[in-house]
């Protein structure tokens, strides 16, 4: 599934004192994605893992990573910890309010939440 016909995944790492991963990947991509965090980074020194939203392909891997990296920590938006992420991560998240900022040590990131419309599925008729 690869462009311009196909359709790609994406994970972002974002590199500092306190690295975070952004995507994690589908379980199955486990090994190809952190084959390549780790010729950036030891996955040991992974910090943080964060997510779009909540879907296979944004935190399917996400406690593959959690075991590879024993320090990290799933960072999320309150209520999407309050409805999906406290029960699916192996570990407890860290919640962040709206606009709450997160110092990585030497970048930041901060949480914007946005609606989420699910992709339609099926044919391009009406839903």
């Amino acid at each position: 599934m690869a462009p311009p016909a196909g359709f790609t995944f994406n994970q972002f790492l974002i590199a500092g004192d306190e690295p975070l991963l952004f995507h994690c990947g589908q379980r199955a991509m486990f090994p190809l994605v952190s084959d390549a965090f780790a010729k950036i980074l030891p996955l040991e020194q992974l910090r943080w893992i964060s997510f779009g939203h909540v879907e296979a392909d944004e935190c399917g891997a996400m406690n593959l990573w959690l075991e590879a990296a024993p320090q990290a920590q799933v960072v999320y938006s309150e209520l999407g910890c309050q409805v999906s992420v406290s029960d699916l991560a192996v570990r407890p998240p860290r919640a962040l309010a709206q606009d709450e900022v997160l110092d990585l040590g030497g970048k930041r990131v901060r949480i914007i939440a946005t609606p989420h419309v699910p992709p339609r599925m099926g044919s391009p008729g009406p839903l």
